[in-house]
């Protein structure tokens, strides 16, 4: 596929190129996680992501400290360093800048990097880190909002077709059968538990919503058939395991018990990712044999 294929793993690859393609990586990758803040940010606001339809005016003011509205210089917008530099403030009035910012740029450069070490140069890293950027935003927005976007979770199935195409079939990765079986194997499940619940919490609590929403159950579905049937139930378990300790720490810091689910699953999907077909296995080693 690529004539450097395998190279990170190759022991005869230099030391000192390894370590400054991995620069390299986090670098365009914390470049990225500015722009999914941008994301983060606008869509649930309804605002244009890319700034398409708006005025210069707009688009000026956009660009400017949410406290005492000085303009942001060019070099306030570096990714990371630029949060370092100003030590988390406004240059302007000192008003703190949140590090949810350099939070994400870092988190998305670390993944990047992430990625190709484990699964080295290919077209399933370029299309994992791609997948990688759609769970940070789907996270951190679900955690803002409570809401999963479907064009995003739509975005993540659409993605599991080239990687089927070009890297499943030549490298014998993922079957078809897991990819599709993968794609209900869990959403089924959730989507039951969804409906099952809704008219026991109404009847209870008064309240209309599900134990598990539809937004969870569409990126199970599209998870699924990205990674595969046990990939994908690997990363269920990292995401219910993960949820269990998220949602008793939010007990005890707010005294309540609702909290959103989908930045557990987005946590173990990128695990399942890059390793849920090696936990699974592991798992299996575990169970007794005749």
């Amino acid at each position: 596929m690529f004539e450097f294929e395998n190279m990170l793993h190759d022991e005869f690859t230099e030391l000192p190129f390894k370590i400054m393609f991995y620069v390299i990586i986090f670098l365009f990758g914390i470049c990225i996680g500015s722009f999914l803040n941008v994301v983060i940010l606008r869509l649930p606001a309804g605002e244009s992501v890319l700034g398409i339809g708006k005025t210069k005016e707009d688009k000026e003011k956009a660009s400017h400290c949410m406290t005492c509205g000085a303009k942001i210089r060019p070099i306030d917008l570096i990714p990371v360093f630029s949060w370092l530099m100003l030590r988390g403030k406004c240059h302007s009035c000192g008003q703190k800048i949140s590090p949810r910012y350099p939070i994400v740029e870092s988190l998305n450069g670390f993944l990047y990097v992430l990625t190709f070490f484990a699964l080295d140069i290919n077209v399933k890293s370029i299309i994992t880190c791609v997948l990688m950027s759609l769970l940070i935003c789907i996270g951190f927005i679900d955690w803002d909002t409570k809401d999963i976007y479907v064009s995003m979770v739509a975005v993540i199935l659409i993605l599991a077709i080239p990687l089927h195409l070009f890297y499943s079939r030549e490298y014998h990765d993922v079957s078809l059968k897991s990819r599709i079986i993968g794609a209900f194997i869990i959403s089924v499940p959730f989507f039951l538990i969804g409906e099952i619940s809704r008219p026991i919490i109404r009847k209870k609590f008064g309240e209309d919503f599900r134990a598990i929403e539809l937004g969870d159950t569409y990126l199970m579905f599209a998870a699924g058939a990205f990674l595969g049937t046990r990939a994908v139930i690997a990363s269920t378990f990292v995401g219910i395991m993960t949820a269990a300790i998220g949602g008793l720490i939010v007990k005890k810091l707010t005294n309540d018990s609702k909290f959103a689910f989908g930045p557990f699953l987005a946590i173990g999907i990128a695990i399942g990712s890059l390793c849920g077909n090696q936990i699974a296995q592991w798992y299996l080693n575990l169970l007794p044999t005749e």
